[in-house]
């Protein structure tokens, strides 16, 4: 009896805190300060003073903006999503200076979705620029509504993941793990002929150094790089002095959004240079976790990998990265709302299971433009 009474009194407490936390959050009036490379919105409230307002993270809300109101959940990081969807990111971190908020779409492009602006690609540094869509008023005017206080809290924890730019908080990875840089090695794939990383140039997340000296040390030769244009690419600091400098590369300035008709193009030039240059070959974007990859497992389908290897491989980087285990609830989560639900997006799969993933793998690179006379050399060289 005494135990019912204090889970009932537990959850009047709960539905109390939420009856609280609806009437203290109001609606917030904010406007877009700035679209980021990958169509993020930037908005003019600090993160902090979201939360200090009553919103917290977990939380669902309306987002009003552009006479349209999405629905998503307010949360820290892109992966606390499934990819393709939305979420209202607020980061907050004092050590790095960081206080803002960003409306966005995991692996894709909000600015765009949204109708806001259409972005052009340019060889200057930073490889871009955003043009505002006619009729789009300036500055766009967003409003952020309390939904559900809560209701995606229980998601938000188990997508938590948290790492580290400092070497010595992985004292059990191998420099080249700490820089997520392993070998590809599975179907048809040759020993030693197929690598992925963290970009080896862009000094941004810390591990370019360590990728660069495990590329050399792999006789890497051909770098295909999903994540930057050339000027961008030239531009890093120590990048004349690098192995990377030395090799045969791709800059392809890739966005995030697998689906869109510029990813698809700039990925068949990525793979066309693949099968006409020397191996090794080693692809990366800047943490050579999504684009790096999403690309990975393509190649992987193609050469006869099994979904279960696919899954494995990717999931590595979770580990180099937050320590995600295998056999874990988060390992699940992570593999089925990533790689998985790309590659069925990829594919126009309900599920991967019992596909041919080699026979899905040549008809989507057929469907973004290769020959297969292109498919058949990409293999070809893999092989070797």
């Amino acid at each position: 009896m005494k135990r019912s009474r204090l889970v009932i009194c537990l959850v009047v407490c709960l539905l109390l805190t939420s009856l609280l936390r609806v009437s203290a959050a109001e609606t917030e009036e904010v406007t877009v300060i700035d679209i980021q490379k990958y169509g993020n919105l930037m908005l003019s409230l600090p993160g902090s003073e979201l939360l200090a307002r009553g919103f917290a993270y977990g939380d669902i809300v309306n987002v009003a903006i552009n006479g349209q109101v999405y629905e998503m959940p307010i949360g820290s990081n892109f992966s606390d999503v499934d990819q393709g969807s939305m979420i209202c990111r607020v980061v907050i971190k004092e050590d790095l200076g960081e206080d803002y908020i960003v409306l966005a779409i995991n692996m894709g492009d909000f600015a765009t979705t949204a109708g806001i602006a259409t972005k052009e690609k340019i060889e200057a540094d930073p490889g871009f620029v955003w043009h505002y869509n006619e009729g789009v008023a300036e500055p766009v005017a967003v409003a952020i509504e309390m939904k559900e206080p809560g209701g995606y809290y229980d998601q938000w924890v188990m997508h938590q993941l948290v790492r580290s730019e400092n070497r010595e908080d992985y004292p059990g990875l191998t420099d080249a793990e700490f820089a997520n840089f392993r070998a590809v090695e599975m179907g048809d794939i040759a020993p030693g002929r197929l690598y992925r990383s963290s970009s080896p140039v862009n000094p941004e997340i810390n591990r370019s150094a360590y990728a660069d000296e495990a590329a050399k040390a792999a006789g890497v030769k051909t770098f295909i790089n999903l994540a930057d244009n050339e000027e961008t690419l030239l531009g890093y600091e120590g990048f004349h002095d690098s192995y990377y400098s030395r090799q045969n590369r791709i800059a392809l300035n890739l966005g995030v959004d697998f689906a869109a008709e510029d990813f698809r193009a700039g990925l068949a030039k990525g793979l066309r240079f693949i099968g006409t240059q020397e191996g090794p070959y080693l692809v990366h974007c800047n943490e050579g976790k999504d684009r790096a990859g999403f690309v990975s497992a393509i190649l992987e389908c193609l050469m006869g990998a099994a979904e279960e290897e696919i899954v494995a491989d990717y999931m590595v980087t979770f580990y180099n990265y937050y320590g995600v285990e295998p056999g874990t609830e988060q390992y699940e989560i992570v593999a089925n709302s990533n790689i998985r639900k790309s590659l069925c997006t990829a594919f126009g799969l309900a599920s991967l299971e019992g596909a041919d993933l080699r026979l899905c793998a040549e008809a989507y690179l057929a469907g973004i433009g290769l020959t297969q006379a292109e498919i058949n050399s990409l293999r070809a060289n893999l092989a070797k």
